[in-house]
């Protein structure tokens, strides 16, 4: 294992709040208007279930975005995301209030960012993210940088490698398993 990935992954064990960027992250950036004006985004099942999975292990949850959404609200909901930012021109000042309301240091903190705006509050963070896709100028800051692109599940790799380094990834995949097994379906041994 390079001395980078062993960087990256005790950086991961110490995240106690999880901060996501919407654009180019939850999504894969792109940008649908309707003829009203209103935004439509499409996100990734993925993502949000891994979202949820960071949820049950205790670590907190938190998007900072740029852009201000009915849907992301609704997303971030039904995530059980509770601390949501939305229409922040500065997402340090959002980042502030962040911590001053979970109590939470910038090293217990990890960012998921694409682009310029999201590198202030990168940097400050513990441990910071990157999807594949993102700006050259975030990738070669990030300490973990994903295969995925933002929207297709690259916020589902970041939260895997947080719950393995903290170590709860196999008992939630046990217990994911028995559950599926329990429910007596004819073909739960099968390979999907």
């Amino acid at each position: 294992m390079a001395a980078s990935e062993l960087d990256a992954k005790a950086r991961a064990a110490r995240v106690r709040l999880m901060i996501f960027d919407v654009d180019g992250v939850l999504t894969d950036g792109g940008l649908l208007f309707t003829g009203a004006g209103d935004t439509m985004k499409d996100f990734n099942s993925l993502d949000g279930h891994g979202a949820k999975l960071l949820r049950e292990a205790g670590i907190d949850t938190a998007i900072i975005t740029g852009r201000k959404s009915e849907i992301v609200a609704v997303r971030a909901k039904e995530l059980r995301i509770t601390h949501l930012y939305q229409g922040v021109e500065d997402k340090r000042v959002a980042f502030r209030q962040l911590l001053a309301e979970t109590g939470v240091t910038p090293e217990q903190c990890g960012y998921m960012g694409d682009d310029w705006p999201d590198l202030a509050v990168m940097l400050q963070c513990g441990f910071g993210a990157a999807p594949a896709n993102a700006h050259t100028e975030v990738l070669a800051r990030a300490h973990w940088v994903t295969d995925r692109t933002g929207g297709h599940g690259a916020v589902r790799e970041v939260t895997d490698l947080i719950l393995r380094a903290q170590g709860h990834y196999d008992a939630m995949l046990a217990a994911a398993c028995s559950a599926e097994t329990a429910a007596g379906s004819p073909d739960a041994g099968a390979h999907r």
